[in-house]
């Protein structure tokens, strides 16, 4: 008599990872996952007729030492192999498991060209691009690189210390010792320099500074310098002694003023003119302001406006500077 393998649930062989039913002759193709709970009472030879996926195969015929008990989930007999004398006798391998053999050989090819493909992809994947180094002068640096904004009455710091630029009108102004650029606040719309200490101002809250001197391209209107200079020097005086942008007055107003000069004055080898007074305030010393206008040496029919204020107190600089920066005032061009 001869042994047989029952009919039953076992590791598939080209599936490691599922089991497959043996009907006692051939793997069938019906599969499952591992590990669902064994049937408990007595063993059935083949799935129940008729069920759902359950293979319709006969039970086979009682041989020695069949049916054997089930044994525990977890210690299946060993997958038997494949019998020789497959379906019809013809020795090859039953439906079911040539399918299995085909599914599995399919799947190592798939996976042996997936690996190909994407380590192809890995080698031949370009390096990413590295951005050339620009130069100062390029269009890309200009781009990434944008110039501080400057006052509109100076395109820049000059190239030397010791000079205001107005590179607007073409004219630079020698600043005096004790003098600095502001690098904040300032005239936005003028070239300016101040002193570079501060003071409580005398009326209202706010520090003043005992100087400025400002630089601009005249406003349209007046066409001479002296013309300039005579409808200016009142707006200058208003400015450096009056009411602030916060509408504060810091002297305590002007009281009255008195005409100190006004002359023609040659400026940067051009003729110009020059208007001075001597400014009374509320509280304070006071002191002077002066509107100074010669033609611009950048545009023809363009005037330059130079507007200067100075304290008449302590620690202020004399009133002299004012003559000092006139005759340093340089063309450019």
């Amino acid at each position: 008599m001869s042994m047989t393998t029952p009919p039953g649930w076992y590791q598939d062989p080209s599936a490691p990872t599922q089991e497959r039913w043996w009907d006692g002759s051939a793997w069938s193709a019906h599969t499952r996952p591992p590990g669902q709970s064994p049937q408990f009472g007595t063993p059935q030879s083949q799935p129940p007729q008729g069920g759902y996926g359950y293979p319709q195969t006969a039970p086979p015929a009682q041989g020695y030492g069949y049916p054997q008990a089930p044994q525990p989930y977890g210690t299946p007999p060993p997958p038997p192999a494949p019998p020789g004398g497959g379906q019809g006798g013809s020795g090859g391998l039953s439906k079911g498991a040539l399918i299995a053999v085909v599914v599995a050989g399919v799947a190592v090819v798939a996976a042996i060209i997936t690996g190909v493909v994407v380590l192809g992809k890995d080698d031949d994947a370009p390096a990413p691009p590295v951005a050339a180094p620009t130069s100062a002068t390029s269009p890309e640096a200009d781009r990434s690189a944008p110039a501080e904004p400057t006052a509109p009455g100076s395109s820049g710091p000059s190239a030397d210390a010791t000079t205001l630029a107005d590179q607007l009108n073409g004219i630079t102004l020698p600043i005096p010792e004790g003098w600095e650029i502001p690098e904040y606040g300032g005239d936005r719309e003028a070239a300016t320099m101040q002193t570079d200490e501060t003071y409580d101002c005398p009326a209202e809250g706010g520090f003043c500074r005992h100087g400025t001197v400002t630089s601009r391209t005249a406003p349209s209107g007046p066409t001479t310098p002296e013309a300039v200079a005579k409808a200016d020097i009142a707006k200058a005086t208003e400015l450096a002694y009056g009411k602030d942008y916060l509408d504060r007055e810091k002297h305590g107003g002007v009281t009255s003023h008195t005409e100190v000069k006004s002359e023609a004055v040659t400026v940067a080898g051009k003729q110009g003119y020059l208007v001075r007074w001597k400014v009374v305030t509320g509280k304070g010393p006071g002191g002077y302001v002066q509107s100074l206008a010669f033609p611009s040496s950048v545009g023809p029919g363009s005037l330059v406006l130079v507007r200067f204020h100075v304290d008449a107190g302590p620690g202020a600089p004399s009133v002299d500077v004012m003559d000092t920066i006139t005759q340093g005032i340089r063309s450019t061009t």
